[in-house]
């Protein structure tokens, strides 16, 4: 059974887009398995939303299948009733012009819950529909006791993300508004505060005097699937580097805050964001999966990025003169989240058989998908009457040290937008910065290059970081 303190209060909660991909993959499933922690409110209602015509049975069907095919917990009958029973659905585009259907619902499930009920609105749509949906609120008097909870891209560009921000915030104080960024919820990349701050062996190194460069990686096996109307005019760049791969780096790269507090810890990151030079041509390349154009909503003549390598410079004190290389991209040769920290090779060389090329430097890892950990790569004497070099390894893995299961990000991202946390959460002022820094490559892409499906992307990206390589800890 849960702490009473990690009860929410009593909250109706709103899925806009609830028939679409992130709803059914992330969020049901999510919202189930907090039911089963006893991480929900004491007396809760779910009211899904879209354009989808699903009565309140189909949607049940649709919640379970859902948390059967995507769940990380298995399904408890006792437990899945109790859910369902709570799920209800209404077919309909909510816009300020025509808001009844949705407004209705809402103030029906607050009369069954009784009392002051706290409102929690999830925008599962694309960033087109953000700001039709947050004008909705406004308009039919559903912004009292609310949080909105805004996935991302967070607008397309500057200017519409500008646009949007003034839109959201004429509605929204800034302390109800939510950006969300599921990279931040994963329990390694939270761990690597705890590395830092804690453990003294790692703080002191953690900079341009020891540190030769970082790398953050995150390919996919996955292709684009059924999203081509969300993928053809967002691209990799605009769906993974602008908000997962940086919001990481400025984890990685941030000044230990005053206090793990949500003020302190934004305050950091944003300097990150500052601190870094706006990205240039050459400082980029981008990819294209063989094939992409003949799938079905994608434009024969696409032009949209299927994968993205980039040089980020951090231009601060403890960071000046280190890349940070990111890469990530669709239908590669394995998936991975990764960040590598690759330590500098030592002053004096006295092992005659080190790699010359730095391969098997010193590495820390952080996993942060599937057996999330920490993995340290150094080169140890080979047993023998010689002294020869071999690769070693120590491996810190959450399930061994810990025995329990992990919550996901999704889960622990919800939840803290239930309790009023926003520390995990990204700022506005953050996002902006992250649009400028790409507005140049954005207006002036440069040269797409076609890649094999299973590769690891064009040659490109192999002579962007030359003469070091791209790090898999295995």
């Amino acid at each position: 059974m849960s702490s009473p303190d990690l009860v929410p209060d009593d909250t109706v909660i709103v899925i806009f887009g609830a028939s679409g991909d992130l709803a059914r993959r992330k969020l049901l499933p999510s919202l189930y398995h907090l039911h089963a922690e006893g991480l929900m409110p004491r007396r809760w209602r779910i009211i899904g939303n879209s354009r989808s015509e699903l009565t309140d049975a189909s949607f049940d069907e649709l919640a379970r299948e859902a948390v059967q095919e995507f769940g990380r917990c298995c399904i408890d009958e006792e437990a899945w009733s109790a859910f369902a029973d709570r799920l209800s659905y209404v077919a309909h585009e909510f816009t300020p012009d025509d808001p009844g259907l949705v407004r209705d619902a809402v103030l029906t499930a607050e009369q069954e819950i009784g009392g002051q009920v706290q409102r929690l609105f999830y925008l599962s749509v694309p960033p087109s529909a953000f700001g039709t949906i947050t004008e909705a609120l406004g308009k039919c008097g559903l912004t009292d006791r609310a949080r909105a909870v805004f996935e991302k891209p967070f607008g397309v560009d500057q200017k519409s993300f500008e646009e949007l921000n003034e839109t959201v915030h004429r509605v929204l104080d800034e302390d109800q508004v939510y950006l969300i960024d599921h990279f931040l919820g994963k329990e390694t990349l939270q761990n690597a505060l705890a590395l830092r701050f804690a453990n003294g062996m790692f703080e002191p190194v953690w900079n341009r005097t020891h540190i030769d460069h970082v790398q953050i990686d995150v390919p996919e096996t996955l292709g684009i699937e059924t999203r081509a109307a969300f993928y053809e005019p967002t691209g990799a760049l605009r769906d993974m580097v602008v908000t997962h791969l940086f919001q990481v780096l400025s984890v990685i790269a941030m000044e230990p805050p005053i206090a793990l507090e949500s003020k302190p810890l934004l305050d950091e990151k944003a300097k990150v964001f500052e601190s870094m030079a706006p990205l240039l041509a050459d400082d980029v390349v981008r990819g294209q999966f063989e094939g992409y154009t003949d799938l079905e909503g994608v434009a024969p003549d696409s032009r949209t990025e299927t994968f993205l390598a980039a040089r980020v410079s951090v231009d601060n004190w403890r960071w000046a003169n280190v890349p940070f290389y990111l890469r990530t991209g669709k239908r590669m040769a394995a998936s991975r989240q990764t960040v590598t920290l690759a330590f500098a090779r030592p002053p004096r060389q006295m092992f005659r058989d080190l790699p010359l090329d730095g391969f098997h430097r010193n590495h820390l890892t952080l996993n942060l998908g599937g057996d999330e950990g920490i993995t340290v790569s150094f080169l140890a004497k080979v047993p023998g009457p010689s002294v020869r070099l071999g690769p070693a390894r120590m491996t810190f893995s959450y399930e061994h040290s810990f025995g329990s299961e992990m919550i996901g990000p999704y889960e622990r991202l919800l939840h803290d937008a239930l309790m009023g946390d926003r520390t995990l959460f990204t700022r506005a002022d953050g996002i902006a910065r992250t649009w400028e820094l790409v507005a140049d490559v954005l207006n002036h892409p440069p040269p797409l290059h076609l890649y094999p499906q299973d590769s690891w992307g064009p040659q490109a990206a192999l002579d962007l970081i030359a003469p070091r390589r791209w790090h898999l800890p295995e």
